[in-house]
């Protein structure tokens, strides 16, 4: 890798999909000797090439089912590929799901020790950090309480400023500004585009295009696992919505 954060390579995705037939119909299937099939198979992504640079701000476009969360979870390192490989360099973070590496029995303050280390903090990086992690989330008198008790936009609050105080070098988000309420939404995409001015690696996906036109500078479009489109952000966006 050279100047590259990221680097995906030829990659294709494909998952099983089972389909839900009668106690008759699996009855039949089995004395039938199994044949014929139970479950297809979906291509999420079809030998998708993209590369980003250090610094640079992505958005990952295209209508449901196009693979773009398929490739950010790649990216993430949370799923693996078919074929191709997927590269990064520096520490990565992100919203991938709301709560994702949370445990429920935990209290807020024990979660965000543990997120900190799943993310690549030190306890003490963490420790360091808390007082920032809990003022931004604004859940202050919740944080010794077990989120299992939590709202999804208290969750989201949690998560999001414990991602974004790893200080990451590529910092990824899949529609996580879906949730929650309009104030904090503000807040976390202010946040956003200190990171991407600080120089920090950003890829996004989301529906809200107005949102990515302000953050982002290039559009990467999906259409049924194939990259169909790669440039300014503008006439990413516009390609989409002409679609």
């Amino acid at each position: 890798m050279g100047s590259e954060a990221i680097v995906v390579e030829n990659v294709s995705k494909r998952f099983n999909l089972r389909h839900t037939r009668s106690l008759k119909e699996t009855v039949v299937w089995l004395f039938k000797g199994r044949r014929g099939e139970l479950s297809s198979t979906f291509m999420a992504l079809d030998g998708v090439n993209v590369s980003v640079d250090r610094g640079e701000s992505v958005a990952l476009l295209g209508f449901n089912g196009s693979g773009k969360s398929t490739l950010l979870k790649l990216i993430s390192g949370v799923m693996s590929t078919d074929t191709g490989s997927v590269r990064t360099r520096g520490k990565v973070a992100g919203l991938i799901e709301v709560g994702a590496g949370f445990h429920p029995d935990l209290t807020g303050r024990e979660n965000v020790y543990l997120n900190g280390v799943i993310l690549g903090m030190t306890e003490q990086e963490t420790a360091e950090r808390f007082d920032e992690i809990v003022e931004f989330s604004e859940i202050g008198k919740f944080i010794d309480t077990e989120v299992k008790f939590y709202s999804s936009g208290m969750f989201l609050r949690l998560a999001f400023s414990v991602a974004v105080h790893t200080r990451p070098d590529v910092f990824l988000i899949d529609e996580i500004l879906s949730v929650g309420d309009e104030p904090f939404q503000k807040k976390c995409l202010a946040r956003i585009q200190e990171l991407r001015d600080s120089g920090c690696t950003l890829v996004v996906v989301s529906h809200d295009l107005d949102m990515v036109s302000r953050v982002c500078s290039r559009g990467v479009v999906l259409r049924q696992g194939k990259k169909v489109a790669d440039g300014p952000i503008e006439e990413a966006v516009r390609l989409l919505r002409e679609s």
